[in-house]
């Protein structure tokens, strides 16, 4: 079965990280998956965004006009990525800066929760990227959550600094994901 996702915000949040993330994770289930990343021209602040595509069978465009899930780091990206979901799928925003009132579709499934807010508290900004990987993953399912912390741990290893921090990012976004699930 397949199963997309596009993760947008702004350069400097780690959108790129957090779909490579995920699609390292999907590597390491062995699955077929794609990546298709674009980016503005700007080191910080520019768009950018990134899509990954799953499935049991091979996938015939790395690219999808329409996907079950948008993430979304930043209002622009909630505002330019809205229309794209399926009917059915599944807005993830940052609550942080994104209102719940900005909402205009009533055949989607919509879950706000305070990812930047999270990372500040965890103590770092740069950790919102796996903040949100871990929420993903865990609300999703597209891929195994204990797969992804285990990418994170050798990913993000090389900083050691951050790892912890990083750790501890996950975790929360796991457990926001299985507070949404539950309501």
């Amino acid at each position: 079965m397949e199963k997309s996702v596009l993760m947008g915000g702004f350069g400097g949040q780690g959108v790129q990280t957090c779909g490579k993330l995920l699609i390292y994770t999907t590597a390491e289930q062995d699955m077929i998956a794609t990546f298709y990343s674009q980016y503005g021209g700007a080191m910080r602040g520019g768009t950018s965004n990134c899509t990954v595509i799953t499935s049991d069978e091979e996938i015939g465009a790395p690219n999808k006009k329409n996907v079950d899930y948008v993430v979304a780091f930043n209002i622009p990206s909630f505002k330019k990525f809205e229309e794209r979901i399926v009917p059915g799928g599944t807005m993830i925003a940052n609550s942080t800066v994104i209102s719940e009132d900005m909402a205009t579709r009533d055949d989607i499934n919509y879950v706000f929760f305070p990812a930047t807010q999270i990372a500040e508290d965890v103590g770092n900004v740069k950790t919102l990227n796996v903040v949100m990987l871990g929420f993903f993953c865990e609300y999703s399912g597209m891929v195994s959550t204990e797969a992804a912390k285990a990418v994170v741990a050798d990913k993000m290893g090389k900083k050691p600094a951050l790892l912890e921090l990083n750790k501890k990012a996950f975790d929360i976004g796991v457990a926001e994901a299985k507070k949404a699930k539950a309501c």
